[in-house]
């Protein structure tokens, strides 16, 4: 069996953020009912929770993903030395 993580690595971005906004309305409905004392399974709105933040996890990753290999092989500015700032 793969991991839930796995299973949502392969997934397109658009398709990511439309399973996070599912998620999160399923988490906003799990509050609602335990608010409301209809929900029995508090143990739900954990495992929801941790999948909300797996799949914003994913996101991100995607994201410095594609901004690392947009900006091809430009490094990183080194930190100006000591000689050159200004002495008082």
């Amino acid at each position: 069996m793969a991991s839930p993580a796995g299973d949502l690595r392969v997934m397109e971005y658009s398709e990511l953020e439309t399973r996070l906004a599912e998620t999160r309305q399923e988490l906003f409905n799990l509050r609602f009912q335990l608010a409301t004392g209809q929900q029995d399974n508090t143990a739900r709105i954990g495992q929801v929770r941790k999948e909300v933040a797996r799949i914003a996890t994913i996101l991100r990753e995607k994201e410095i993903e594609a901004a690392e290999s947009s900006a091809g092989t430009a490094s990183t500015p080194e930190p100006p030395s000591l000689t050159e700032t200004e002495d008082a």
